[in-house]
């Protein structure tokens, strides 16, 4: 998991990773992003691992254009 970055996940592990921190089911998540993340140890038992919401609080906050 050393060196992976907000920026070195695709848009839907980073869509899975904020699914799942807000509280949604996995089932919401696309399948494959989910066994990326599981693989890379972002993902156990379908939860994130410390090391998710390190890498979430640490992801770049964008502001939403109006």
């Amino acid at each position: 998991m050393d060196g992976i970055s907000w920026d070195d996940l695709n848009e839907d592990e980073q869509s899975a990773i904020a699914m799942l921190a807000a509280g949604a089911s996995a089932e919401l998540c696309d399948p494959i992003a989910l066994l990326t993340l599981t693989r890379i140890g972002l993902i156990k038992g379908l939860r994130l691992t410390p090391a998710a919401d390190e890498l979430l609080k640490a992801a770049p906050r964008r502001e939403l254009a109006a």
